[in-house]
């Protein structure tokens, strides 16, 4: 199991133009990546980066738009992006007191490594996932307990 060496606190990051700049206050709950059809779309690429971290440890400046919808489970699910270039920031369940940061906005990305995958029934065929990696066909049914429990073993000496 890969380790991970958390920069140090706050973690900044930011859409394309400048517009909308961000920092991570606390230390973040999980990363993983998500290779669900609604990711794919949103990203334009293989799978989604998402960087879990309590609601109440971002903080935001500039202009940011939403995009909400009902998810299959019958959630509220919203989407913030820069108003100027269009960038997704961060999405979450309304209420949630989580959200997911989209990893590839953050300044340094070079310490990320996922703890797991999920949506892996529609991940892209060239997209290879390691047999020691934790994966879900769906998304996990014990509320990411197992990814997190990974998360803190690879942040062990953060």
């Amino acid at each position: 199991m890969r380790k991970v060496t958390l920069p140090s606190l706050p973690i900044s990051g930011g859409c394309q133009c400048g517009n909308v700049r961000y920092r991570i206050t606390g230390r973040p709950v999980v990363f993983y990546l998500c290779h669900c059809t609604e990711c794919q779309r949103h990203t334009s690429s293989a799978f989604g980066e998402s960087l879990r971290i309590r609601r109440d440890d971002l903080e935001i400046d500039g202009d940011m738009a939403c995009f909400t919808r009902v998810s299959d489970a019958g959630n509220r699910r919203e989407g913030w992006f820069c108003a100027e270039c269009g960038v997704r920031i961060v999405h979450g369940t309304a209420g949630n007191p989580m959200v997911n940061i989209k990893a590839g906005t953050l300044d340094d990305t070079t310490w990320l490594v996922p703890a797991g995958h999920i949506w892996t029934r529609s991940k892209q065929s060239f997209v290879a996932i390691g047999n020691d990696e934790l994966c879900w066909d769906a998304q996990p049914d014990d509320g990411y307990a197992a990814m997190i429990q990974r998360w803190e073993s690879m942040l062990a000496g953060s």
